[in-house]
């Protein structure tokens, strides 16, 4: 229970040099982001005790090298006998469990106080100072698509511009790891998930206050996670709270700039928009093929910065509308910090993207193979159905809550066929049987896991294909039902049509 007492030391809690020994902190779940929060929290000086329903093997050998008990307990349902007998001062849970957790609710029930990495990471970002003695200043990273591109490139720009910028958070790097890098950075570059945002307050000792912040979309996704939309749209606002500079938002998504005008900022904020249309004074955008600034600029009402242009961005791979619109974001977000123009398409002369996200695999008899697994939601792949056409499309797996019926009656009448593989496979059948009956089917019925299921995918898409199509994984769903990641899906179809175009038998040549 949160006492009094214990409620003004935690309010106190906002400094690495703070008081932090002796606390009693639970920490819920332990992969990459549970151990960096228990380190921390050692290297503190607190007590920890680690519960999770699995641990990571490599970080459980760690714990007791750092101090730090583990309790793991398979299909938690009630708080374990060791978590309530620890009698914790503070709860700090990982991203990967949802509010509607056993040990969340129980938490609840005992009063106890819940942060997440990201407040944590925050109230002890001042281990390591700049050479003025603050500590690096952050830039907030959201969207339901888009946001690691973002985030790496964001993180490039300001590198690039002579500024020490890391990126971190969802993007793989734990927060905690980069505040704690003795090397020190000048500008964290933070890309937050919807998952930690939950937990990130709006107010009082614990709340960000971001340098300058984006959310560069919102569609449903993580439903199941949030239990309705509103409370997804909810943890994503938070991004914009509490801004110091530029709340960056997206003109062609009417729920950011709502964001925006709600957001309690700090005085002398920005609203600084993007898109793939003519800008307006204060905006990023596209005059004639020519990406532009007209925000950062002192006759920004007669005069407009050139970036890059769609045309040297096509040349590199980057040309796909939602990758244009993430590099205005981007730039909007490193203009913010004060890099150079010329120092933004110097970094697009050479930038690459992410694996995984519209990666062109190979061109074999005439067809293109495309790897976009990392479109795990509706909204990705609707942006990666819209860069091609004819399109032989591999769709399915975990759908998250969310429908496909709107992604499917959208792109019908570009598609040749579709190929349906994993679990949720019956509602993407029946979203084609009311929306697209006309387009040919085709399923992976494979009870296995894995490269099975990706060679009998290529296998099908291969036969339905015709010269001048692209065959798509744009699964729309998340891959945990059959694959070990969006990755490892990715990888295993690239390697499946590679194994098709090797055992061909001379018909075409690869290129």
């Amino acid at each position: 229970m949160t006492t009094p007492e214990l409620a003004a030391r935690l309010g106190a809690l906002t400094s690495w040099h703070a008081d932090w020994k002796g606390l009693r902190v639970a920490v819920f779940g332990l992969a990459m982001t549970g151990f960096s929060v228990a380190d921390t929290l050692a290297e503190l000086g607190a007590r920890v005790i680690v519960v999770t329903e699995a641990a990571d093997e490599h970080y459980a050998r760690l714990l007791p090298v750092i101090g730090v008990e583990l309790v793991e307990q398979p299909g938690i349902e009630v708080a374990p006998e060791r978590l309530t007998a620890f009698d914790a001062d503070l709860v700090v849970v990982s991203p990967g469990f949802p509010p509607s957790h056993p040990l969340l609710t129980w938490a609840e029930s005992e009063r106890i106080e819940v942060w997440g990495d990201i407040e944590l990471a925050w109230r002890v970002r001042d281990k390591v100072l700049r050479a003025d003695g603050t500590p690096a200043e952050w830039i907030s990273i959201t969207g339901t698509n888009g946001k690691t591109t973002t985030t790496q490139l964001t993180a490039t720009f300001l590198a690039a511009g002579g500024v020490r910028a890391a990126p971190c958070g969802n993007i793989g790097v734990p927060i905690l790891d980069a505040v704690r890098d003795p090397g020190g950075f000048d500008v964290l570059v933070v890309e937050l998930s919807s998952h930690q945002l939950h937990w990130v307050r709006r107010g009082g000792p614990g709340a960000l206050h971001p340098f300058s912040s984006v959310c560069l979309n919102i569609a449903e996704d993580h439903l199941e996670w949030h239990g309705s939309f509103d409370a997804y749209l909810g943890a994503k606002a938070k991004v914009y709270e509490n801004t110091k500079t530029a709340c960056v938002y997206n003109k062609a998504d009417e729920m950011t700039i709502r964001m925006v005008e709600d957001a309690d900022v700090e005085e002398g904020a920005r609203a600084i928009g993007f898109g793939l249309g003519v800008p307006g004074p204060s905006d990023f955008g596209v005059i004639e093929g020519i990406l532009v600034d007209r925000a950062f600029l002192d006759d920004r009402h007669h005069t407009a910065l050139e970036l890059s242009t769609v045309a040297e961005l096509r040349e590199r791979g980057l040309g796909a509308a939602h990758i244009v619109a993430n590099i205005l974001a981007a730039a909007a977000l490193a203009r913010s910090f004060g890099v150079e123009t010329g120092v933004i398409h110097d970094v697009l002369e050479t930038f690459r993207l992410d694996h995984h996200r519209i990666e062109v695999v190979t061109r074999h008899r005439g067809v293109e193979w495309v790897d976009d697994s990392k479109a795990t939601n509706p909204h990705a792949a609707d942006a990666s159905l819209r860069a091609f056409e004819p399109v032989v499309w591999i769709v399915g797996g975990l759908l998250k809550g969310v429908h496909v019926d709107d992604l499917v009656r959208a792109h019908a009448g570009r598609l040749r066929a579709a190929v349906l593989i994993g679990q949720n496979r019956d509602a993407v059948r029946d979203a084609f049987r009311r929306h697209a009956p006309e387009v040919p089917l085709a399923e992976v019925t494979t009870t296995e896991r894995g490269l099975p299921v990706m060679t009998e995918a290529v296998r099908l898409a291969d036969g339905a294909a015709e010269p001048g199509d692209t065959v798509l994984l744009a699964p729309a769903a998340a891959s945990f039902d059959q694959f070990a990641g969006y990755d490892e899906r990715g990888d295993l179809f690239t390697s499946a049509v590679r194994g098709l175009v090797a055992g061909d038998s001379g018909e075409g040549d690869a290129d």
